[in-house]
C-alpha cells in the first residue's frame, strides 16, 4: 500500500524534462513534480495560471476542465497535445491519459513547451512516460485495498483503544518498521463532511473521528516514498480541501519512520490545522514544521487571566497583535494599521492601562503577545485578523 505516484510523477518528469502534474479524472491534484526542480526546464514556459492554480490547493475551474475536454482528453487513449492559449496565459501542454483496462483514472499533464512529438512514438522518454501513465492508472483503479480494516486500526491507536495491536496491523500493512508516514489531520468548516466524502489519493488509511473542540474529524494516514518528502501530503490535502466547505483547513505532521509515534504526529497535524483557521498567512493547509511561535501558542490553556478585560476590544487587541508583531516599532506598526503613531501611543496606553502590563518590560510583552494568539486559537469566536493585514496562500503546496 505504499504511496508510488509520487515517485512516478518524479519519473516522467525527468524522462521527457518538464514539470508533470498528475490528476484524477475530476481534475483533483493527486501529485506532481516542483516547478524550479532538476530537469523542470525554463521558468518563463513551466508555470501557468492552471498548472499554479492547481498546486496552490484550488483545482481547475469549470471553465478550464471544459476548455482542455473540448480537446478529446477524456476519450484519448494515446498522448496528444492540448494547445496554448496566448490570451488566458495558459501554456501548450501534453497530456498522457491515465487509464486501467480502458477505464479513465486520471492526467499526466506536462508542461514541456511544445518539445515532445505526439506523433513520433520514438520520441525521446515517451514510451516511457506512457508506461508509467498505465502504472498510475492500474495505482488509482486499484484503490485503498484494506482501508475499512485499516481505518479501523488508525481510528483505535488515535483514540487509544488497543494501541499495540493496532500499531502492529498498521506497521504490517505499510510494510514494515522502516516505511516513512505522516498524519493528515482535516478540519472541515461547520458545514461538516458531504455525504459520502473520502480524502483522494492512493495509500491513504483513513479514520474518521468524533469531533473535538478543535474540531478535527478526519485523520490520513499517508505512506511516503522519501524520508522527508512531504508533497504527496500537500497533495492530498490540497485535493481534499477542494472537495470539502470553504473554510476547512489542513494540517500536515513531520514524518517519522514507522507508525509508534502516530499519537504525536496526530497531535502535530490537528495542532497545525487548528493554526490554519486563524491565521490567513498558513491557510488553508499548514505543516507542523512551519508554525514557529505557534507550537507553543498551541501548548498554552488559553490566554492569562489578566488579559481578560482587553480580550474584550477587538481593536485593541488587534492593535497589540500588531505592534508586537512588528517588534514593538510604532512607525511599521502605526503604518500597517493605517493609524496616526500618536493614536497608536494613545491605544497603547489604553492596553497597559486595561491589562496592569509594562509594555517596556520583555517579560509582560511576551505574556502578552501569547496571549493574543491563544485568545485567537482557543476561543469559540476566534478575535479577528488584526486590522490591515491579508493573508495568502503561498503554504497550500506545503
Amino acid at each position: 500500500m505504499r504511496d508510488d505516484l509520487q515517485d512516478l510523477v518524479d519519473e516522467v518528469s525527468r524522462l521527457l524534462a518538464a514539470p508533470a502534474t498528475l490528476e484524477d479524472r475530476d481534475f483533483t491534484m493527486l501529485a506532481f513534480c516542483a516547478h524550479g526542480e532538476p530537469g523542470g526546464g525554463d521558468p518563463g514556459t513551466t508555470m501557468d495560471a492552471v498548472r499554479a492554480r492547481s498546486i496552490l490547493g484550488r483545482g481547475s475551474t469549470p471553465e478550464v476542465r471544459r476548455r482542455f475536454e473540448e480537446f478529446g482528453i477524456a476519450d484519448a487513449t494515446d498522448p496528444l497535445r492540448v494547445p496554448a492559449d496566448p490570451a488566458a496565459g495558459i501554456l501548450t501542454r501534453l497530456c498522457l491519459p491515465v487509464r486501467a483496462s480502458g477505464r479513465l483514472q486520471g492526467y499526466l499533464w506536462l508542461l514541456d513547451g511544445g518539445r515532445t512529438d505526439v506523433g513520433d512514438p520514438a520520441a525521446p522518454g515517451l514510451a516511457e512516460a506512457v508506461a508509467l501513465a498505465a502504472e498510475a492508472g492500474r495505482l488509482l483503479a486499484e484503490g485503498r485495498p484494506g482501508t475499512a480494516d485499516l481505518s479501523a486500526a488508525l481510528r483505535a491507536v488515535l483514540t487509544g483503544t488497543a494501541p499495540g495491536r493496532a500499531v502492529r496491523e498498521l506497521t504490517d500493512a505499510l510494510g514494515g518498521d522502516r516505511t516513512t508516514v505522516t498524519l493528515v489531520a482535516l478540519r472541515p468548516a461547520a458545514a461538516g463532511l458531504p455525504t459520502g466524502w473520502t480524502p483522494p489519493g492512493a495509500g491513504a488509511v483513513t479514520a474518521a473521528l468524533p469531533a473535538g473542540t478543535d474540531g478535527v474529524a478526519v485523520a490520513v494516514l499517508l505512506p511516503l516514498s522519501r524520508d522527508a518528502d512531504t508533497r504527496p501530503a500537500g497533495a492530498l490535502s490540497a485535493a481534499a480541501l477542494a472537495r470539502l466547505p470553504a473554510g476547512s483547513t489542513a494540517g500536515v505532521a513531520t514524518p517519522r519512520r514507522g507508525c509508534l509515534e502516530l499519537p504525536a504526529q496526530w497531535h502535530e497535524a490537528r495542532t497545525a490545522a487548528r493554526v490554519a483557521a486563524v491565521d490567513p498567512r498558513l491557510a488553508p493547509a499548514a505543516s507542523w514544521s512551519e508554525l514557529g511561535a505557534w507550537r507553543q501558542v498551541a501548548a498554552l490553556p488559553g490566554p492569562d487571566p489578566s488579559l481578560a478585560r482587553l480580550l474584550t476590544d477587538p481593536v485593541l487587541t488587534g492593535t497589540a497583535e500588531v505592534w508586537l508583531d512588528c517588534a514593538g516599532s510604532p512607525q511599521r506598526a502605526a503604518a500597517q494599521l493605517c493609524i496616526h503613531r500618536q493614536t497608536l501611543y494613545y491605544r497603547l496606553g489604553r492596553i497597559a492601562e486595561l491589562t496592569g502590563l509594562d509594555l517596556a518590560d520583555g517579560a509582560d510583552r511576551l505574556l502578552l503577545h501569547l496571549g493574543v494568539r491563544a485568545a485567537r486559537l482557543t476561543s469559540a469566536n476566534p478575535v479577528p485578523e488584526p486590522p490591515g493585514r491579508t493573508g495568502d496562500l503561498s503554504s497550500a503546496d506545503s
